[in-house]
């Protein structure tokens, strides 16, 4: 195989002249991308290697860099370019090679078995790709070989040395069989081939783990094998021998995280439900770990109370189907829901103080699934014996969602407390869920707690136990309908016998108040026992989002009953808005409500407050008007407009039901009478009320183009997009939108060809414009006119930029870009000649380029990839990690390669891609194993 310079058909071989790929060139070359300081001489040496390693020459200049005087680096390029040529060029070579090509590379395993182990790794890979070519006609038995030949003792090799290698030969291989881009109809006979070939893998790995003489490394690295072997769907009972020794390993700190690992992976195969009695088998092994659970927990060893966790939480939310079905077996099943409840409940807060509690919360949705899915009367059996378990489940996560002592949880840092925050999120959507099987009884368990808690003289509550309480019915009355319960006016009567003296606490008091606005609505003369609550709350600045968002709820749900306290809230929001005591957002809200709070009042009263509310606005405008513009008083006149426009948007004089009315009915003309809102804001704003305007959209557009020809604004997009979402579907007004669209697009690219770093609002809102498009007219994308490979480039400069709020809209482009591949011929052909460069953009970012706080919305962006464009995905990712030192210095290529591996494995699951992201970023940043990883 060293004389393939004459070998035509491979890919690449005419972007350079033949004789430029030599070994000579090739070192220089990386050379150059290892230390040249000079970026774009990097950049060019890497363009170069790339071509370099499909060329022809490529199978001449590998052996010889595998030379043992070169370096590693080097030796590990030569691996790389094998592996290239044997996956992605196997149709070049002839049969007859197949043989010497296959004796090559067991040499030079052989040799590095006690050499580099990354170089080891890639010529594994390479082999590994070799044999998935060739079997099961042209090598039958491919993994028996591989066993025979690395067992021979005439081998110059030491045993040890061997071993581990044989045992990196077997773990790739079916890892590589996952990302091979085998034909459909030959990856079932390899599958099939593999099967068999199990047989020869796993009596092996059984007697290396369980020989007493074994090496601590060699046992690590049987259970990664095997770990990687179960992932090909192998049957659970051909797994017992092999995870009941991985249970054993356990014990043994070394081994403790690949033996969690194994056991998680054979447990979570989609095919293991089928062999109930192996899992019955299994809990008895699951539940022996809870002395070992509860020591970890005592001693403050969160790793192992997260691995064993990990464990009982895979057997039971993967299996709790088949093994209540062994209705016999029920009290054994009972165990593990008490364990994982355990899980749930372990002391600490969380993220600080333990991290396994959150893993467990997906369990107990999929419980009551389950248990809800029987038929009637095994259904009761099983309520009878799960409610209990229920009821305690709520009293645990309400506990887990306690704020620790004010003093310890002003130690926390900000990245903490948005991890907290984000947990008591998910423990909300799991008290929501819980309802469905406690009902009513829920609601009245929490009133009877927090009842006693606030009448009771014996014992000074804690504020904490209190937030708590208010916060599960907070949780369960923002999505269930709770205007029937019994419990909620003697609720409302408690709430204002609460001592409020911490802001957690009263927020929570807030957000219970506005999930029960509609309850209030129906219940109107309790209004007044929790309206000044809120009223006070406006003045304090830390319960800003709070209490501004439930005076909105209220407004809205309980306008028609608020007349007699209009003026008091009129007065107390003119006067927080004139101390501006809040931030813009929560300014607008409370225009909001104010417009809901009006609109059922007289056309006299309206007239009369709207004259109170926007005279000193009109004046302040005035002023501004005059002065010489500036970004200041820019500034000053957006916040006033936005106040006006706000406040229009939800006055509606109409008096039809705001919320519950289709667009047709809310395009009727208003019904005759004088309707302020409407000349205030055609005078002060052309953001507002489009729905009233559409007979003028042709006049508005051409406007809007006229006006962003001019000078463009970001403010101009916002309402170019506001239009396609609300009549781009309508064929009577697609046309003068699409000529606005082709123009506001044209114009900005003509901004990213001058320089767009001094306009990241502009860039901002034209990717939300773009992401609007494609989600509500994708139409839009199919016009001629339209530069979609220049939208697509500026769209991955815009990736680029240190604006968060940029970036984020530069990813919700792409997420609705990716999934119109197939649909949308333009977009298709886009991606599939320019989409490796917006991965290489992803992969930068992830990489350190980008700040942590956006790894979901890049995580979001390889999702979409690898379920729309998985084929091209696979390839790409493969090339794009290639390059010593891309996306960081301090990844390894078993780094680099696990992380591809396990984005092309994951197609379902975004929730795990994000998980993957957050992982492989720190290990970018060198965060991995710091105090950073607490947070993921």
């Amino acid at each position: 195989m060293e004389r393939r310079e004459e070998q035509p058909g491979a890919a690449g071989a005419g972007a350079a002249p033949a004789l430029d790929f030599t070994v000579e060139n090739v070192e220089k070359a990386l050379h150059q991308l290892y230390y040249d300081p000079n970026i774009e001489n990097k950049n060019l040496a890497q363009k170069w290697l790339m071509q370099a390693q499909v060329s022809p020459q490529a199978w001449h200049f590998s052996w010889q860099l595998l030379q043992p005087d070169k370096v590693p680096e080097i030796q590990y390029f030569g691996a790389s370019a094998l592996h290239i040529k044997i996956s992605r060029y196997w149709s070049d070579i002839p049969t007859d090679q197949y043989e010497t090509l296959k004796a090559q590379l067991f040499t030079q395993i052989t040799h590095f078995a006690s050499g580099s182990k990354i170089v080891l790794t890639r010529l594994c890979v390479a082999l590994a790709s070799l044999a998935l070519s060739m079997m099961p006609d042209a090598w039958p038995c491919a993994v028996a070989d591989m066993v025979r030949l690395f067992q021979a003792e005439d081998s110059p090799v030491d045993g040890q040395g061997r071993c581990l290698a044989l045992l990196e030969l077997l773990t790739v291989l079916p890892e590589e069989f996952q990302t091979s881009r085998l034909p459909q109809y030959r990856k079932g006979l390899v599958r099939a081939s593999l099967a068999v070939e199990c047989g020869a893998v796993f009596p092996l790995l059984e007697q290396l783990l369980q020989q007493p003489s074994s090496p601590s490394c060699v046992r690590q690295k049987v259970l990664k094998c095997f770990s990687s072997w179960v992932q090909l769907e192998v049957p659970l009972q051909d797994c017992e021998a092999l995870i009941q020794a991985a249970f054993a390993a356990l014990q043994d700190s070394e081994l403790f995280d690949s033996s969690v690992e194994a056991i998680v992976n054979a447990i979570s195969q989609p095919d293991a439900q089928r062999y109930v009695n192996t899992l019955l088998k299994l809990i008895p092994l699951v539940l022996g770990l809870q002395d070992q659970l509860r020591q970890a927990v005592q001693n403050g060893d969160m790793e192992t109370s997260h691995g064993i966790c990990r464990i009982a939480v895979a057997l039971g939310e993967n299996h709790s189907r088949a093994l209540l079905d062994q209705v016999e077996h029920w009290q054994s099943f009972l165990a593990l829901v008490n364990m994982i409840m355990f899980c749930t409940g372990i002391p600490g807060h969380y993220p600080v103080n333990e991290t396994t509690s959150s893993l467990t919360l997906t369990f107990w949705y999929t419980l009551q699934d389950d248990i809800l899915s029987f038929e009637a009367e095994k259904q009761a059996v099983y309520q009878q014996v799960y409610r209990p378990v229920y009821f305690q489940l709520v009293d645990v996560l309400l506990h887990k969602a306690q704020f620790p002592s004010d003093e310890e949880y002003g130690f926390w840092s900000s990245d903490e407390k948005e991890q907290f925050r984000i947990y008591r999120v998910d423990i909300s959507d799991t008290l929501m869920y819980v309802y469905e099987m406690l009902g009513a009884e829920l609601l009245s368990n929490l009133y009877d707690k927090l009842g006693r808690l606030l009448t009771s003289s014996e014992e000074p509550y804690s504020w904490q136990h209190t937030e708590a309480l208010l916060y599960g019915f907070q949780s369960i009355a923002e999505t269930i309908d709770v205007n029937y319960s019994d419990v909620v006016p003697g609720l409302i009567g408690l709430i204002p016998r609460i001592s409020i003296s911490n802001v957690q606490l009263a927020d929570t008091v807030m957000f219970t108040i506005g999930a029960l606005s509609e309850w209030l609505a129906d219940h109107p003369v309790m209004i007044n026992s929790v309206l000044p609550l809120v009223l006070h709350a406006l003045g304090n600045p830390e319960l800003s989002v709070s209490s501004v968002s439930t005076l909105k709820k209220i407004c809205r749900e309980c306008k028609y009953d608020l007349p007699p306290y209009a003026a008091n809230i009129v007065a107390v929001s003119q006067d927080v808005l004139m101390k501006q005591i809040h931030k813009t957002s929560q300014c607008m809200w409370l225009m909001q409500a104010l417009g809901f709070l009006l609109s059922a009042l007289q056309v006299e009263e309206i007239l009369k407050n709207l004259h109170s509310l926007i005279s000193p606005y009109i004046q302040q405008l005035e002023k501004l008007a005059e002065e010489i513009p500036n970004p200041s008083n820019k500034l000053a006149i957006v916040h006033i407009l936005g106040l006006l426009s706000n406040l229009f948007t939800t006055l509606d004089v109409s008096h039809h039901e705001d919320d519950h009315e289709g667009p047709e009915l809310r395009k009727l003309p208003v019904p005759q009478g004088p309707n302020p809102a409407v000349c205030a804001i055609f005078e002060k704003s052309v953001k507002t009320l489009l729905d009233d305007f559409a007979p003028m959209v042709p006049q508005l557009c051409e406007m809007l183009g006229r006006m962003y020809s001019t000078i463009p604004q970001a403010s101009a997009l916002d309402l170019t997009r506001q239009l396609v979402h609300i009549f781009a579907h309508e064929p009577a007004h697609f046309p003068p939108i699409e000529a606005l669209f082709l123009l506001v697009t044209s114009v900005t690219l003509t901004l990213f060809q001058q320089g767009p770093r001094d306009h990241p609002d502009i860039v901002d809102s034209f990717m939300q414009l773009l992401a609007q498009a494609l989600k509500r007219k994708p139409d839009l994308f199919l016009c001629e006119r339209l530069d979609v490979k220049a939208v697509f480039h500026c769209a991955v400069l815009a990736l680029k930029f240190p604006e968060a709020p940029t970036v984020k809209a530069s990813c919700g482009f792409f997420t609705e870009l990716l999934p119109r591949c197939g649909e949308v011929e333009p977009v298709g052909k886009v991606v599939q000649e320019d989409g490796r460069m917006l991965l290489v953009a992803v992969l930068e970012a992830i990489g350190g380029q980008a700040s942590r706080s956006l790894m979901d919305c890049f995580a979001d962006i390889l999702f979409a990839l690898n379920k729309h464009c998985f084929s091209l995905l696979s390839m790409w990712i493969k090339e794009a990690l290639q390059p010593p030192g891309f996306p960081s210095a301090r990844l390894s290529p078993e780094q680099k390669d696990t992380f591809s591996q396990q984005i092309l494995r994951e197609r379902v699951n975004k929730r795990r891609v994000k998980e993957m992201v957050k992982e492989f970023t720190l290990l970018c940043r060198g965060l991995h194993g710091t105090d950073y990883t607490a947070d993921y």
